[in-house]
C-alpha cells in the first residue's frame, strides 16, 4: 500500500494492485470460512459426546468428513472460477474489453 500513497503507480497499476489485494483478502476469508464450517459440521457429525480426546473411530470419521468437505469445496470453487472466467471473456468481447 505504500506505493499507492506515494503516487509511484500509474492508475492502471494501482487498480490492479488493489484488485489483487482484495482477491487475496477474499481468499483468506474464504479459507477461514471453510475451516470454521468443516470444524462445525464434522465435529457435530463425528463427535457425539466430546471428551478430553478423540477415539479412533471419531478420528477416522473426522478425517473422512474433512476430506469430503474439502473435495466438495474445491469442486465448487473450480466451477465458480471457471464460470467467472467465461463471463469475463464474454464481457470482454461484448463490451469491447473495457469495464
Amino acid at each position: 500500500m505504500d506505493s499507492l500513497s506515494t503516487g509511484s503507480l500509474s492508475g492502471g497499476d494501482a487498480k490492479t494492485t488493489i484488485m489483487n489485494q482484495v482477491r487475496q483478502e477474499a481468499a483468506v476469508a474464504n479459507a477461514k470460512a471453510l475451516i470454521e464450517k468443516v470444524n462445525e459440521h464434522c465435529f457435530e457429525r463425528c463427535v457425539p459426546k466430546p471428551s478430553t480426546s478423540l477415539s479412533r473411530s471419531e478420528e477416522g470419521c473426522y478425517s473422512a468428513c474433512m476430506e469430503k468437505y474439502m473435495a466438495a469445496w474445491n469442486a465448487v470453487s473450480k466451477q465458480y472460477v471457471s464460470r467467472m472466467q467465461r463471463e469475463q471473456s464474454s464481457a470482454g468481447f461484448i463490451g469491447g474489453g473495457s469495464l
